[in-house]
């Protein structure tokens, strides 16, 4: 029976030893696995890390190499504006989209200078009395009223339609770069894609667009094609596109790439426009507000006791304090103008 008994623990040591070296040898392989998966995901992550370090600097040097880019652009358009003729009406028109003569601008201007004058010559305003001198002849203030008319007003109106429509230009002008470089890739040439633009995007690019490759078709010249470009359109943007298109045709190189960049670029550009205007909306709000405050509390006064404002027009003293108020006002203006305005 004990030889019985040890036979058995023998038998069942030697079994459970079995199973031993096998679940061993089965997990042993396991482990080596999950080592040299883990190993491997350790290789891996340094190689990433390593990647990403490298892709780290070669986008520091790439925004290095852009900004080095865009300093010398600036310089170069400063230097080109510096060598410019002064602007003629006809080339403000131009800028303004405005498809009409400088002589029909002349004479609508005059128009509206003599209406103007002739309204506050008939509104029977007898003048301002400012520290003893007097501006009483209606003679002398419907001619200044005529004078702003005809040559204040129009240009005005003139600058702001140059503004509005420049603007919109450069919003559309990405959009513009994008078709050419898709067209470049795909093998049609530069007028061919010029012409694209020309057909298919709205205005006021599709004009300008039409102009350059009908210049370009009649065989003025790449060189001449842009300065007439650049003279119809004297942007950053459209300096940018002259120079990268010249240097390109002298020294070569791969155009849609050098397109794509100036794309990003005018991108990222549009991009610190509108968060630089969003970050000052505050701040143009405020001086909206304070602009038309006075006007709006001496609306609200007039209304409800004229006698008391009016003291401010019949009175000396009331035009002194107008003139300093509307001084004061001008400077407060123009100081919150600049703080708020920056130079992209």
């Amino acid at each position: 029976m004990a030889e019985n008994s040890m036979l058995i623990y023998a038998v069942a040591g030697l079994a459970f030893l079995a199973i031993a070296g096998v679940g061993m040898a089965l997990t042993s392989g396991q482990g080596d696995a999950a080592k040299k998966r883990a190993k491997s995901i350790g290789s891996g992550t340094n190689t990433s890390r390593q990647r990403g370090g490298r892709t780290v600097d070669e986008g520091a040097k790439r925004r290095k190499k852009n900004d080095e880019m865009l300093d010398s652009l600036r310089k170069q358009e400063k230097e080109r504006r510096k060598k410019l003729p002064p602007l003629t009406m006809e080339t403000r028109l131009q800028h303004a989209g405005l498809d009409f003569q400088p002589t029909a601008f002349w004479i609508g201007s005059l128009v509206i200078g003599l209406l103007l004058g002739g309204l506050v010559y008939q509104s029977g305003f007898e003048g301002l009395t400012i520290k003893g001198i007097v501006l009483k002849n209606r003679y002398v203030l419907s001619g200044g009223i005529a004078f702003f008319g005809a040559f204040g007003l129009p240009r005005l109106v003139l600058k702001f339609l140059t503004k509005k429509r420049q603007t919109k230009l450069v919003n559309q002008f990405a959009d513009g770069l994008d078709v050419i470089v898709r067209g470049v890739k795909s093998g049609l040439p530069l007028n061919e894609c010029l012409r694209v633009i020309a057909k298919e995007s709205p205005d006021p690019l599709r004009v300008e667009f039409g102009i350059l490759a009908d210049n370009m078709a009649v065989g003025a010249g790449l060189e001449r094609s842009l300065s007439a470009f650049y003279k119809r359109l004297p942007l950053q943007e459209m300096n940018f596109f002259c120079i990268v298109l010249l240097i390109q045709s002298k020294a070569g190189g791969n155009l849609s790439e050098a397109l794509g960049n100036l794309s990003s670029v005018i991108r990222q550009r549009k991009m610190m426009r509108e968060k630089v205007k969003a970050m000052s909306s505050e701040a143009k709000a405020s001086a909206g507000i304070i602009g038309v405050l006075p006007f709006a509390v001496a609306v609200m006064v007039y209304m409800t006791t004229p006698d008391y404002i009016m003291q401010l027009f019949i009175t000396e003293t009331g035009h002194v304090v107008l003139f300093m108020a509307g001084g004061m006002m001008t400077v407060g203006i123009l100081v919150m103008k600049k703080m708020i305005n920056f130079d992209m």
